[in-house]
């Protein structure tokens, strides 16, 4: 029988295919396979075909297509993406930034038709559970903003209920690993009796030791003036806050003139008897004999110490009778 001679030539070539058994001529009733190469996807078509008794292959239908790329990858918010291509079966690998906690595939797989694989993961922020206080504790803490949970970067602030001092941070922070920063702690302080101050006297002494944020008043003796703050306060050292002076008054060693005080020609004998308070001034008046005109020059009370201007000359009773009080001379014009 001369068909049993007929044979099948090579098999025509395929665009991205290749033949599982590759010779130059096939026995009829011999099976290739087709195969898409690696890297190509079957579209359609029969893969498999037999030789026939006519010698001739019939008409190969299959078909094998590149695959589409994938877009690039989106950003992960708070994390990072990983990728060496865009091409099908590459992969696109996420990880989160210190602090977050990656919920989702770690993978995405870039498919044929061009899509990655699974929903993009999220980056979800670390929390901390409630900071180790206890109900009845005199230590409180408030959160920095709304809500019962606390996450990576979130802060609380804590207090103290009195007369407990708070010594440490006001502020803990969740860090990256779960836990808070360091938390504050929360002493006893007292702080003993305040001392006296030297011509002064505190209002209402207690005899005890006083707690941290009281205070007491000083006063001063009559005459004597309060200098710096009139309170002071038991800090968290265990110390008084800064006390004031008494400053004291000064005596004029002057007994007659006529002098400027708040703006008012004064006798000087007739109002200043006790002197003046610290930090009170008087204006003398001296005398420009060029000119024949007179000046003013001021001296203050500096805690019990007073300096008389230099130019000022006190009257003897002569030319207190027989002179021109100098105070009533005229200005000058310009100040010497």
């Amino acid at each position: 029988n001369a068909l049993s001679f007929l044979v099948c030539p090579r098999p025509p070539a395929v665009p991205f295919a290749s033949v599982s058994i590759a010779k130059a001529e096939y026995n009829v009733g011999e099976k290739i396979i087709y195969h898409c190469q690696p890297g190509y996807l079957y579209q359609s078509g029969k893969w498999r075909y037999t030789c026939p008794f006519t010698g001739r292959w019939p008409s190969i239908s299959i078909k094998c297509v590149a695959p589409k790329k994938c877009n690039q990858p989106e950003p992960l918010m708070n994390g990072n993406v990983h990728f060496t291509g865009l091409d099908f079966m590459n992969f696109a690998n996420y990880s989160c930034d210190s602090g977050y906690i990656l919920r989702g595939y770690e993978s995405r797989l870039c498919q044929a038709d061009g899509q990655w694989s699974e929903k993009l993961p999220k980056c979800h922020p670390v929390i901390c559970p409630p900071p180790p206080v206890s109900e009845f504790s005199v230590l409180s803490y408030q959160r920095l903003k709304p809500g019962n949970i606390s996450v990576f970067q979130d802060e609380i602030n804590f207090q103290c209920l009195l007369p407990y001092v708070l010594f440490g941070n006001e502020t803990a922070v969740c860090q990256a690993d779960g836990n808070w920063s360091a938390l504050p702690e929360c002493k006893a302080v007292e702080c003993s009796q305040p001392e006296d101050i030297e011509n002064g006297y505190i209002y209402l002494l207690l005899r005890r030791a006083y707690r941290y944020k009281e205070t007491v008043t000083y006063g001063c003796n009559p005459t004597y003036v309060l200098d710096g703050p009139t309170e002071s306060r038991c800090e968290k050292t265990g110390q008084w806050s800064t006390k004031p002076i008494c400053r004291a008054p000064c005596a004029i060693p002057v007994k007659k003139a006529t002098v400027l005080y708040n703006n008012q020609k004064v006798k000087l004998q007739d109002h200043f008897q006790n002197g003046i308070q610290h930090a009170e001034s008087i204006w003398f008046f001296c005398k420009n004999k060029e000119q024949n005109c007179s000046y003013k020059v001021a001296a203050q009370c500096d805690d019990g110490n007073f300096t008389v201007p230099a130019c000022f000359k006190e009257r003897g009773w002569f030319a207190s009778y027989f002179k021109t009080d100098i105070a009533d001379l005229s200005p000058c014009e310009t100040a010497n």
